[in-house]
């Protein structure tokens, strides 16, 4: 069971043995730049890279990244995947391999792709062209089989030892320990018994631990009786148990290797130590990508006999059997424990019954979330719609396969937030392909347009931008929508601000906003349009005006628990008490935008705020602490692909702020400050730059 800390995910269980294994992984990862572990499903490949990966992180200065490669169908997401997995959050137009290999050029990294096999062409094209062009990096990947990627080092994972070793009865133990502290292998003929199940399942850590599961259910000796009745000790192949399901059936023996076996039938075996209807769960919940809880467990498979409580007990059950591992309230199923559950699922001849729940569910939460954007609720919002990016693509894909008016409002409705967390290229396409899939009208259309102009604008495509813009103007007259006309607005208004127009952004919102006074005023879009009211005053150099209305619409913000536009409100009030030479101000105004855009991981917000913050902290006379703001927000800038950008006022703003910094303590001074905070651990940075004394 895994949960993410820093750039890898966390061991919560105990780790036995490989010490051999160990020691020729860091062989590998010191000497050669791509190592792919190999073996069978459940063998233990995921947990050795990650003991490997930890053992060697601080070796590289850029930390070593994971990239979790199973919730993956296909290899249309494999680039976000991994663009994600190292940091990247590209808002440009170039090609996203281009991005990648840019951003990881100058980096010293570890990179971990974890379960390729599914994608092994395509995870071998990926690599051949980073590696090529990024020399620090070091790659190591788990599948079960090579990727044939020129350069490739393979190491094979065997199944614990059975014979003269302890590793694999140590397991055993633990895993019982784990599910009872008071359990053990105490009683007489205990050890040996656990002995012999270990031998029966051949050393591999995952049938071993879903043996260790069954113990609540049998005694060691009563379960090492019943493996036992799966195996022919005379000829060591498999035989169907009395009873066995048909899955086991199913299974052609010949296509699979020993170990496969052998797996296939400790998983089946512990299939059928469930009820029906914790089978039942078991299946209906393949469809899922990603973590999940016991709320979404329910909306997925509750049906039939299948209750929503009927979930909550099943789930309960397969937590019990370690078929699901739950950390706090997440749920979670290792990729091989999901294949067999699939299968089962495909039996039933419920495959098509389940994508359309799964779909139906994420659809309701791309509602629900778009309805709470103004609310308390918005960054735990904000969170679940990144969190279960994968989810919502598979759900989207699903839906424009068969219900396109489905997909069209699900496109519209989750966009933003996939523009905010930088998801820029997924909003577009999505978008793009829900518009192509057949006749739009009404809301719907509006939003797709001006996902599309939105995500156009954040890539620097204006021309797009504005073409968007005009599109949703008109929509949302013809169809008398007034939160159509006031996001319309707001799109509309933020292309002229970027292209120096701030009479004309101006003159548009005041009278959009007077037009659809009925529109609530913590509506998300009036919110958005009142800021572009706040931003031209400010380029229009009306400093009083722009800061009241910055005020009110701060406080109004506040009032609602809104924190991405109150955060923009705050950086209008940083950029403000500047241009007024407040310094002191701004730098406060400008920390408090950092806090709340850190709580919604914008990578773009945070580098606009850093560049302000470092401005501020220069103009009271803190030259190397500025310099090493400058330089953390240099390496958020290069996070979301850009240069330095912003609202055209703002570029004078920095440059002389710049020369402030590097009079007060010296270029070669300002230059090493700079480079310690560009190199610096971005979250270390932001840190510091949070930090308020000052340091002359």
């Amino acid at each position: 069971m895994m949960t993410k800390v820093g750039h890898l995910p966390e061991e919560t269980s105990s780790f036995v043995g490989r010490r051999a294994e160990l020691a020729r992984l860091h062989t590998a990862l010191t000497t050669r730049r791509m190592t792919t572990l190999i073996g069978p499903g459940g063998v233990g490949k995921t947990r050795l890279a990650l003991r490997a990966a930890r053992a060697v992180a601080d070796r590289y200065a850029d930390g070593a990244w994971w990239a979790d490669l199973s919730p993956l169908s296909d290899d249309r997401l494999l680039l976000p995947t991994v663009s994600d997995a190292v940091g990247l959050a590209d808002h440009t137009l170039r090609m996203p391999v281009e991005a990648l290999c840019e951003w990881l050029g100058d980096k010293h990294l570890l990179l971990v792709l974890d379960s390729a096999e599914h994608l092994r062409g395509p995870c071998s094209h990926l690599l051949a062209e980073i590696l090529t062009t990024s020399i620090g990096l070091t790659v190591l990947v788990t599948s079960r089989q090579p990727l044939g990627t020129r350069g490739e080092h393979v190491v094979e994972v065997p199944p614990l030892p059975v014979d003269g070793a302890p590793d694999a009865l140590q397991l055993f133990a633990d895993r019982l320990r784990a599910a009872d502290p008071r359990a053990g292998l105490d009683a007489p003929g205990d050890e040996v018994a656990a002995a012999e199940i270990c031998r029966r399942l051949e050393g591999i850590p995952l049938a071993i631990e879903l043996a260790a599961a069954g113990i609540g259910r049998h005694s060691v000796a009563q379960l090492a009786t019943r493996i036992g009745t799966r195996f022919d000790a005379r000829s060591g192949t498999l035989a169907l148990a009395p009873g066995g399901s048909r899955l086991d059936i199913l299974a052609d023996e010949t296509a699979w290797p020993r170990r496969h076996r052998t797996l296939r039938t400790a998983i089946g075996w512990s299939h059928e130590l469930c009820t029906p209807l914790e089978r039942l769960l078991w299946a209906r919940l393949t469809p899922l990508r990603t973590d999940f809880d016991a709320e979404v467990a329910r909306e997925v498979c509750a049906g039939g006999p299948l209750t929503p409580d009927e979930v909550d007990r099943a789930l309960q059950g397969l937590v019990a059997q370690s078929v699901v591992q739950r950390d706090g309230d997440r749920y979670r199923m290792l990729d091989t424990l999901r294949e067999y559950g699939r299968m089962w699922l495909a039996e039933l001849g419920e495959a098509r019954a389940a994508a359309d729940r799964h779909a139906g569910s994420f659809l309701g939460l791309a509602r629900r979330a778009h309805e709470g954007w103004t609310g308390p609720d918005q960054v735990s919002w904000y969170h679940k719609v990144s969190d279960t990016h994968l989810d919502l693509c598979a759900a989207l894909e699903h839906l424009l396969a068969h219900d396109v008016e489905g997909a069209q409002e699900m496109a519209g409705r989750v966009g933003f937030f996939w523009a905010c967390c930088g998801h820029l290229s997924e909003a577009r396409n999505y978008a793009q392909r829900a518009l192509d899939a057949g006749p739009v009208e009404g809301p719907h259309r509006t939003r797709l347009h001006w996902v599309l102009g939105v995500a156009a604008l954040l890539q620097s495509d204006f021309a797009t931008a504005e073409k968007y813009g005009a599109l949703c103007t008109a929509t949302a007259l013809y169809d008398r929508d007034d939160e159509g006309m006031l996001g319309a607005t707001y799109l509309s208004g933020l292309t002229q601000l970027m292209t120096g127009q701030p009479a004309a952004a101006l003159e548009a919102a005041g009278r959009v906003l007077r037009m659809t006074e009925g529109v609530p005023v913590d509506s998300g879009h009036r919110l958005r349009c009142r800021l572009v009211i706040v931003f031209a005053l400010t380029a229009l150099g009306r400093l009083a005006e722009s800061e009241a209305a910055a005020t009110a619409l701060r406080q109004a913000c506040e009032r609602g628990g809104e924190f991405w536009t109150r955060s923009y409100a705050d950086y209008q009030l940083a950029l403000i008490a500047l241009l007024q030479g407040r310094p002191e101000a701004s730098a406060t105004h400008a920390r408090a935008m950092l806090a709340g855009k850190h709580r919604l991981r914008d990578s773009f917000g945070i580098a606009l705020g850093l560049d302000l913050l470092a401005a501020a902290i220069a103009a009271q006379g803190a030259g190397a602490q500025a310099a090493r703001v400058y330089g953390t927000g240099h390496a958020y800038w290069r996070m979301v692909g850009h240069p330095q950008r912003g609202t055209p006022e703002l570029g004078p703003v920095r440059e002389r702020c710049e020369l402030q910094a590097r009079a007060a303590v010296g270029d070669e001074a300002y230059q090493r400050a700079f480079e310690r905070g560009q190199s610096d651990n971005a979250e270390v940075g932001l840190a510091a730059a949070l930090r308020t004394e000052l340091q002359l």
